[in-house]
């Protein structure tokens, strides 16, 4: 079917005055000293092999004279600290306190002290983003402490091309902390996902976890430059399918702009937060609907008729850029689907041209700064084998059952083509694209290693394919996904990064139906044994059984993505 919907130094040993062994597992943390500097400066130091380091941290009290003293950091890794000296060293997970030995507590102004210690680890060995004395962050001056390191300097009163590009991107510490639980789970606990803000109740934090404030505040902890919003709760929300469906009704604009959008740009607004760039990714799901399942598609579905016909999905989309478009630091990318849904023509050209409206709409093409592909999804970033333009004894791979007459295999071709199609509909030449890789690896034992067998052109392009899905408009939990490229800027022309936008381990639905204060429906295609309709062609769901609630932890699905990562996890 053409209208699938989407989801979505060297080694040695070390010694030392008050050294202190620590042993596996997890530490309790020392018990901090009373009283606070206003200020200190921090250097990390570092002599690194495979598989551990040395660390020598040298810690310069900038404000008043301390009578005892404690230096905390977290780790961006794995690190594991096995000795240290010159002060008391205890870890618990990846945060380290250090207090001062028993015979040096003083710290007096302008005073200096070096504790160091050895440490293993495994994979990348990244310095500590923040550290505090005391419990104040150390900027290495007196003044404020916010943001406690140097993020990129933007222009003054502009943006950056690309908001990925030199910034260090922010690690939500609750999805780290649900990865570096699960077995292997910290090879990719430190790496930067979508903050997904689903309700009203999101911007204030669900259940007493985190709200948008506390995420934009442990941003600035970090020293983190950029932090990824999820703007996900339209009237009417995911008009194709039930999985995703939101609190709001069809008709509910008003709430949607007031209780909303108005009450996260108060927050966005905050001079706070200047320093800090801002991607929000503005409703996934809505507009490509208005274009593939309304009537006269054969995909048509009432809701769909019913959002395209009031008009709330351009309405509060529009409002939601124009507000976010007017704070200088906040950066927007609509979505665009991905290849599998707006790859062939009937879908590409109108679906440029409404997301152009749209953000006219909203007062100036200007409030949208990019574009993002495969949210939530499983297409693959590049298919190595075969491209667009083979073919197998004169016949188009474009009419295999898989390609299906579409013009592209794989979501780079896609975003640049999308790309080209968007800057003809008015958009700026210099638009860029996101690509969601959180899941679209498809490593494993199934992944082809090279070209399938000429013997026809199903053949070829079925053993050719890394993405095993058994069909493209197959988009819930599927099983046999892995984890797809690092999140990284600018990794090719156009696109301006590859993002974890859905966090890895997060379900896109109940397997069954299961009752819920969220909203959220039960979907057939989540469940592993639905054979199908329209928009994937009667084929099977292709779904993992067993799963939770979409944005519920599914331990064994992250299990799975880890397994099958491609590139493989060392």
């Amino acid at each position: 079917m053409r209208t699938p919907p989407i989801r979505l130094p060297r080694r040695g040993a070390a010694a030392g005055a008050a050294a202190l062994l620590l042993a596996s597992g997890t530490v309790a943390l020392a018990q901090l000293p009373a009283g606070a500097a206003a200020g200190c400066k921090v250097d990390y130091a570092v002599n690194q092999w495979s598989g551990g380091f040395t660390a020598s941290v040298t810690v310069t009290n900038l404000g008043d004279a301390l009578n005892g003293w404690a230096l905390e950091w977290d780790f961006a890794g794995d690190q594991k600290v096995t000795q240290g000296w010159n002060g008391e060293f205890t870890q618990a997970g990846k945060r380290v306190t250090v207090k001062n030995p028993s015979w040096a507590a003083p710290l007096g102004k302008g005073a200096t002290v070096t504790p160091g210690f050895q440490a293993t680890f495994s994979g990348t060995n990244d310095k500590p983003a923040a550290f505090k004395l005391n419990g104040v962050l150390c900027t290495g001056s007196t003044g404020p402490t916010d943001p406690p390191t140097d993020p990129p300097t933007d222009p003054p009163g502009g943006r950056v091309d690309n908001p990925y590009a030199g910034a260090k991107a922010y690690v939500n510490p609750e999805w780290s902390a649900r990865a570096a639980a699960e077995p292997g789970g910290s090879r990719i606990a430190d790496q930067p996902t979508g903050v997904w803000l689903d309700r009203t109740a999101a911007i204030q934090g669900v259940n007493g976890g985190m709200g948008l404030r506390a995420h934009l505040d442990k941003a600035l902890e970090q020293g983190a430059g950029v932090v990824q919003l999820v703007v996900y709760n339209l009237p009417g929300r995911d008009c194709s399918a039930l999985a995703s469906n939101g609190e709001l009704k069809a008709d509910q604009i008003d709430d949607y702009k007031t209780r909303y959008i108005d009450p996260i740009t108060a927050i966005l607004k905050d001079a706070r937060y200047a320093r800090l760039r801002i991607v929000t990714v503005v409703e996934i799901d809505s507009l490509p609907n208005l274009v593939t399942n309304v009537k006269p598609r054969p995909t048509w579905t009432e809701n769909c008729e019913t959002m395209k016909a009031n008009g709330n999905y351009q309405a509060g989309i529009a409002y939601a850029l124009k507000q976010f478009g007017a704070i200088p630091n906040v950066y927007n990318y609509l979505d665009i689907g991905h290849h599998g849904w707006l790859g062939w023509d009937t879908n590409l050209g109108p679906s440029a041209e409404l997301l152009a409206q749209v953000a006219k709409d909203s007062g100036s093409v200007k409030n949208v700064h990019g574009f993002i592909t495969n949210t939530a999804n499983y297409g693959a970033t590049k298919e190595p084998y075969f491209g667009i333009n083979d073919s197998v004894n004169g016949t188009s791979v474009r009419q295999s059952k898989w390609v299906d007459w579409n013009w592209y295999v794989d979501e780079t071709g896609y975003a640049q083509g999308m790309r080209q199609r968007l800057v003809q509909a008015g958009f700026d030449p210099g638009v860029g694209v996101l690509i969601d890789t959180s899941r679209n690896g498809w490593g494993g034992a199934d992944r082809p290693t090279g070209p399938g067998p000429k013997t026809s052109v199903d053949a070829y392009v079925d053993g050719s394919r890394i993405d095993r899905r058994i069909h493209l408009g197959n988009w819930c939990n599927q099983a046999g996904a892995g984890l797809g490229e690092r999140p990284k800027a600018a990794p090719e022309p156009g696109i301006d990064a590859y993002v974890w936008m859905k966090p890895p381990g997060e379900s896109d639905g109940a397997s069954r139906e299961i009752p819920n204060n969220e909203g959220k429906g039960f979907d057939r295609m989540c469940d592993p044994t639905y054979e199908g309709n329209p928009r994937n062609n009667h084929n099977m769901s292709g779904a993992r059984p067993n799963m939770p609630l979409s944005g519920h932890w599914s331990s064994e699905q992250f299990q799975e993505l880890l397994k099958n990562a491609y590139p493989a996890l060392d």
